[in-house]
């Protein structure tokens, strides 16, 4: 009697492994966490510290406004994210004037201008709240209300920057591949991040005034 053979079922010729590219834009935005998480810290203790000015120069803020730049930033997360699926699906530019046919390039765009609207309208206000007295160094209010929100329009700005690297180099690029895709989602996981914090930043000081 022969002892039966045991073969071994084939290895798969390709390991399935994260992508480099979104595991370190993960782990950089969990350091970006952080830093927000400072900025909050330093907000929270400034306004215990003073309450009776909190109270006061928070009476300023134009909540409507804020509210309608808020709407058209988180907006954007969602045309940046359509963004995206044109972009898995390796089509870089639209097939017709329909927006169901659009592609990254043309999603990406739209995403562009409503984040300059948004960064627009941020500039408006600190020349509003300027002309009402609120500055910088002028209380404590307003050296954590420009910290939070300026350091965040920052955030925002870079953020422009690369979805126009990212349209640019799919005009550049003769083939559009997986490279380019994979450069169009990490973009879109740093916006959705910075909609994300600015939705608490909106809580925090225009909401729980």
């Amino acid at each position: 009697m022969t002892a039966a053979t045991i073969t071994p079922a084939p290895l798969s010729s390709s390991v399935s492994r994260p992508n480099p590219v979104a595991v370190g834009t993960i782990v950089w935005l969990g350091s970006e966490v952080m830093f927000f998480a400072g900025l909050f810290a330093i907000y929270f203790t400034l306004r215990a510290a003073v309450p009776e000015m909190w109270a006061e120069d928070s009476a300023l803020l134009n909540f409507p406004f804020s509210l309608t730049n808020t709407i058209i930033l988180v907006s954007s997360s969602v045309t940046a994210q359509f963004g995206v699926f044109a972009a898995e699906r390796l089509q870089s530019r639209a097939t017709g004037w329909k927006p169901s046919q659009w592609g990254m390039v043309e999603w990406f765009f739209l995403t562009y201008v409503l984040g300059a609207i948004f960064v627009t309208g941020q500039v408006y206000e600190y020349a509003m709240l300027v002309s009402e007295g609120i500055t910088l160094n002028g209380n404590a209010y307003g050296t954590a209300f420009y910290l939070t929100t300026g350091f965040h329009g920052l955030h925002v700005t870079g953020g422009l920057i690369a979805f126009l690297l990212v349209i640019g180099r799919a005009f550049a690029v003769k083939n559009f591949g997986h490279k380019e895709a994979t450069s169009a989602i990490v973009v879109s996981y740093y916006w959705h991040f910075v909609d994300v914090v600015w939705i608490g930043l909106f809580l925090v000081i225009y909401v729980l005034r």
